[in-house]
C-alpha cells in the first residue's frame, strides 16, 4: 500500500484511516473514500494518533462532536437514531399530531454525523437554554368571536381481538362482548408536555361493555398524574357493535369503542401533543405493570388522533412575555401576569 507520506526508512507511524469528510470524486466518481484521519486532522507521526480540528473527535476523526457536548443537558446521538422531530430544528409541519418517527437511514455519514437530543425543559442546538412555561395568547384574535371556543379532542380508537374456545361462546354478541370484559385487560396513557416532561397514568381497565366507565378512569387518571400537568380534561365513549369471526377451532371477538379525551384545563388550552397507548404487557418489574390490549391482528391498532383542534393556541409565555432562558421564567409585559402570561390584569 503506497502512502504519499512514506520517507523511506519506515521511521513514520501511520494513522487511522475513515471515511473522508470531503474530497474529489475520481473519474469512475467514487467519492468519501478512505482517507487519513478522515481528511479532518493532522496525523501525529510520533505517535500515529490523529490531532482532530475542532469539530471533529474519535479514531480517526471520524465522527462530529456535539455543539458544548450538549450543555450536560441532553445526549449526543448518531443522525441514524436521530428521528423525525427528536431535535429542535426539525421541520415540523404538523407539530402536535405526528409521532416521532425514525427512518431507515443509508446516507454516508452513518455513524459521523451527531446532534443533541435535550432533555425535558431544555432546548436550544446545544441544549443551553431553559424552556418556558406556554399557554394561550388572550389577545389573539378569532375570525368569528360570537362562535363557542372549541378545545382540542384527540379520539382513542380501541380495537381489541379475543379468542374464544368453539363451544363455550354464548348464544348471543351481548353476552360474547361479557366473555371479553372479563379478561380485564389494563393499558397506560403517556402524556408529553409542551416542555418535553413525559408522565405515565397508573394502568387504566379497558371494559368494552361499559366504555363511559373507561372513560372516566381515564380521566381520573390523567388529571392525577404529577405537577398538575394537566389540569382538567373531559371523556367521552362510544362503543361499536361487536364483531365474531367463526375459525376451525376458535371464534375470534373483536370489540370496538373510542373515547374522546378534550383538553379543557387552563394548562392544557392550546395543541397538545398526541396521547400515547401504552397496550402491550408489562410484567413484574415494569412501571407501569399492565396485562395489555390485544389489537387487530396481534398489530399495535390502538391509535389516538386529532378529531377536533382548538381555538386556542400555545405560545411561549403566551406571547405576553419575554423567557429567561437562564431560570426558565416568563418576564411578562405590562399587562399579563401568570406562569406563561396568559392572564390578563388589565380592563379596557
Amino acid at each position: 500500500m503506497g502512502l504519499s507520506h512514506d520517507n523511506g526508512d519506515c521511521s513514520d507511524r501511520i494513522c487511522p484511516f475513515e471515511l473522508s469528510w470531503v474530497d474529489t470524486p475520481d473519474v469512475t466518481g467514487r467519492h468519501h473514500k478512505y482517507a487519513e484521519c478522515a481528511g479532518r486532522g493532522i496525523c501525529d507521526r510520533s505517535s500515529g494518533e490523529c490531532e482532530c480540528f475542532e469539530g471533529y473527535e474519535g479514531k480517526a476523526c471520524a465522527r462530529t462532536t456535539c455543539p458544548n457536548d450538549c450543555s450536560g443537558h441532553g445526549n449526543c446521538d448518531y443522525i441514524q437514531d436521530l428521528g423525525y422531530m427528536a431535535v429542535s430544528y426539525d421541520y415540523r409541519h404538523n407539530e402536535f399530531t405526528q409521532d416521532l418517527h425514525a427512518f431507515d437511514y443509508f446516507g454516508w455519514d452513518k455513524q459521523k454525523t451527531r446532534g443533541c437530543v435535550c432533555d425535558p425543559e431544555w432546548a436550544d442546538v446545544d441544549c443551553s437554554k431553559r424552556m418556558c412555561p406556554y399557554g394561550t395568547d388572550q389577545q389573539d384574535v378569532r375570525l368569528n368571536q360570537d362562535a363557542s371556543l372549541k378545545y382540542q379532542t384527540q379520539t382513542i380508537l380501541f380495537k381489541i381481538m379475543d379468542v374464544i374456545t368453539t363451544g363455550t361462546r354464548a348464544a348471543n354478541s351481548a353476552a360474547t362482548t361479557l366473555d371479553i370484559a372479563t379478561q380485564a385487560y389494563t393499558f397506560a396513557l403517556t402524556f408529553k408536555s409542551r416542555l418535553n416532561e413525559t408522565f405515565t397514568t397508573i394502568p387504566i381497565v379497558a371494559n368494552p361493555t361499559h366504555p363511559q366507565d373507561t372513560a372516566n378512569k381515564l380521566r381520573a387518571a390523567l388529571i392525577n398524574l404529577p405537577n398538575g400537568v394537566i389540569d382538567n380534561v373531559a371523556t367521552l365513549a362510544e362503543a361499536y357493535p361487536a364483531l365474531v369471526s367463526a375459525t376451525n377451532n376458535n371464534d375470534l371477538l373483536y370489540t370496538f369503542f373510542r373515547i374522546n379525551v378534550t383538553f379543557t384545563g387552563d394548562t392544557v388550552m392550546g395543541p397538545q401533543h398526541l396521547l400515547t397507548v401504552e397496550d402491550f404487557k408489562c410484567g413484574d418489574g415494569c412501571f407501569p405493570k399492565v396485562t395489555g390490549v390485544f389489537a387487530l391482528e396481534n398489530a399495535r391498532s390502538n391509535n389516538v388522533t386529532e378529531s377536533f383542534k382548538a381555538d386556542f393556541n400555545s405560545f411561549e409565555c403566551g406571547r405576553r412575555g419575554k423567557c429567561d432562558y437562564g431560570t426558565g421564567i416568563c418576564e411578562c409585559f405590562e399587562g399579563f401576569t401568570g406562569q406563561s402570561c396568559n392572564q390578563c390584569t388589565s380592563l379596557i
